[in-house]
């Protein structure tokens, strides 16, 4: 089931997301979120009119995912960058997929044009999320991140909602 995040979920949506930060480069940041952090971040999404939905199997959170704005500039407020997390046993059975699906779904209804994803690379399994999402490579970026003590690629997908 994919349903609306609520206050509650915000300690589920962070164990998942902890693991990204502690254990690989998918996200650049370096040190764990807490649950009122994740909370903050939900509200702030939603307060832009923005979607954040999870998956619940077997009334738990096992993904979530997001839009934020693009940029903040006025002329960028029909295009989002969405993410999406699963928990690690949840990988490769399809969810990323719903879960985008309903985000995508609700940024139509929204009225924004353009969706962008960033993905560290390389991350075969994101890249074939994005692209089975129809989203196309616009931009690659080298080295821009450093974590680990490594420098870290990132590349663009986009795909336009055509509203």
């Amino acid at each position: 089931m994919i349903r609306e995040a609520v206050e509650s979920d915000a300690a589920a949506i962070s164990h998942i997301y902890n693991f990204y930060i502690e254990n690989t480069v998918i996200s650049f940041e370096e040190k764990p979120v807490s649950s009122s952090v994740i909370q903050s971040r939900i509200e702030a999404v939603r307060e832009a009119g923005l979607p954040w939905v999870v998956a619940i199997e077997n009334d738990v959170v096992v993904g979530y995912a997001y839009a934020t704005k693009w940029k903040e500039r006025s002329a960028y407020r029909f295009s989002v960058e969405v993410s999406v997390y699963l928990a690690n046993q949840m990988q490769g059975r399809g969810l990323g997929a719903k879960l985008y699906e309903t985000v995508f779904s609700k940024l139509k209804e929204a009225r924004i044009n353009t969706v962008i994803g960033g993905i560290t690379l390389p991350n075969p399994a994101s890249v074939a999320l994005h692209e089975k999402m129809g989203m196309k490579k616009v931009a690659h970026f080298e080295k821009v991140g450093f974590k680990f003590n490594q420098w870290q690629d990132v590349g663009y997908w986009q795909l336009n909602l055509n509203i």
